[in-house]
């Protein structure tokens, strides 16, 4: 109970230090959250509302979970107090309104709901709720969360080594079947990834895998994913994927290279020199826009561009903070982001010609006191 106590108690801060009287997370079919994960161990299809009085010293949180025999089972060691959603009727305004006069909310309070709330469903919202300060904004909750959840503790360290161990032996598996030629196609690329991670009890893959043969490697991310065409034969083969484990995801991308032309030669080899360049530049206080900014430069005297950010937080999703990238983005809510212990990202330089076709290498990097810890082992392979 320790861990979400502690990670519920920094938003009920945030709450107060905001004069906001309830919060509400929703996790749907419609509008997914995995900040309801974090802060309670449920894995989803559920509302949490989060009061907090500063005045009272009183602080509740209550999870109205669509399946409860769910809820009691993975929010058993949350401070939480459970609800049906079903009670509700299943809308949440109907909820959030029941919620605010059980708790007995003072008349004006701020009440804040997701900042991904659609204008239709706001004015139900506001509706029901005409007696309160209703908020719905993008630098809110969500943000403050995402920040939160930026820095892993140690137990969500653990996690994350386990998934990357996984996550190894998949890799070498993955080059040791398709060298043999028992995986020819995308098709078995794909699947050997789901069925394989599973037997080592993953909740599946982080994201859908994408495994592009050499006729469509060219594409940052292939469409369709994946497809009956083969792979890992002559050319460039890239495949991306990862795992979820207790909710926890990992992210890599392996090369598969085959009888490579001069051309194609020198695309690989500038991925890996990028990557060899990045990696030891991930310390803790160093600005992740520097380490863009020099393997932009990298590739700049090649006369080359990458059509991608460097790489990318990880964590109960895929896309989390940390951003690496050489220019700054308003959806980030900070112009940079410096490196902390506890961060775990990727680091994916990559390279795409629709003639010689793609190339990226990707790793999940942990910043640690002494520097950085490579959690993966992916790489070139060559055939």
């Amino acid at each position: 109970m320790e861990k979400y106590s502690a990670r519920l108690s920094k938003i009920w801060d945030w709450m107060e230090e905001e004069g906001i009287s309830l919060l509400m997370l929703e996790d749907t079919e419609s509008r997914r959250d995995q900040n309801i994960r974090y802060l309670t161990g449920h894995p989803g299809d559920a509302l949490l509302f989060l009061y907090a009085d500063n005045s009272k010293s009183d602080r509740k949180a209550i999870l109205a979970a669509w399946d409860l025999n769910l809820a009691k089972l993975y929010a058993a060691q949350a401070p939480v107090m459970l609800a049906a959603y079903n009670d509700f009727g299943r809308q949440p305004s109907k909820a959030i309104a029941a919620v605010a006069q059980k708790l007995n909310i003072s008349a004006g309070a701020k009440i804040e709901i997701p900042a991904v709330t659609p204008y239709p469903l706001f004015l139900e919202y506001v509706g029901e709720l005409s007696d309160f300060d209703i908020l719905c904004r993008d630098k809110g909750a969500a943000v403050e969360l995402q920040k939160l959840r930026t820095v892993k503790d140690e137990e969500e360290i653990a996690i994350m080594r386990k998934a990357a161990s996984i996550t190894n032996e998949l890799i070498d598996l993955l080059e040791e079947n398709v060298r043999s030629g028992k995986l020819k196609t995308e098709t078995d690329a794909a699947l050997f990834i789901e069925t394989e991670s599973r037997k080592r009890g993953c909740e599946g893959t982080s994201f859908e895998t994408l495994a592009a043969g050499p006729e469509r490697s060219f594409a940052i991310h292939a469409f369709p994913a994946w497809t009956g065409s083969p792979f890992g034969v002559q050319g460039l083969s890239i495949l991306d994927f990862g795992v979820k484990y207790h909710g926890y995801c990992t992210d890599v991308t392996l090369t598969f290279a085959r009888d490579l032309n001069p051309k194609q030669e020198k695309l690989v080899n500038l991925v890996e020199k990028a990557s060899k360049l990045a990696v030891p530049m991930s310390h803790n206080g160093t600005n992740a826009r520097e380490i863009a900014e020099a393997v932009d430069a990298l590739f700049a005297k090649s006369k080359k561009q990458m059509p991608h950010g460097l790489g990318h937080g990880i964590g109960l999703q895929e896309h989390e903070y940390p951003i690496l990238r050489s220019r700054a983005g308003s959806s980030d809510n900070r112009p940079e982001w410096i490196l902390e212990t506890g961060m775990i990202f990727t680091i994916e330089p990559g390279l795409y010609d629709p003639v010689l076709g793609g190339c990226r290498l990707e790793n999940d990097i942990l910043i640690t006191e002494n520097g950085y810890d490579i959690l993966t082992t992916a790489r070139i392979i060559r055939l």
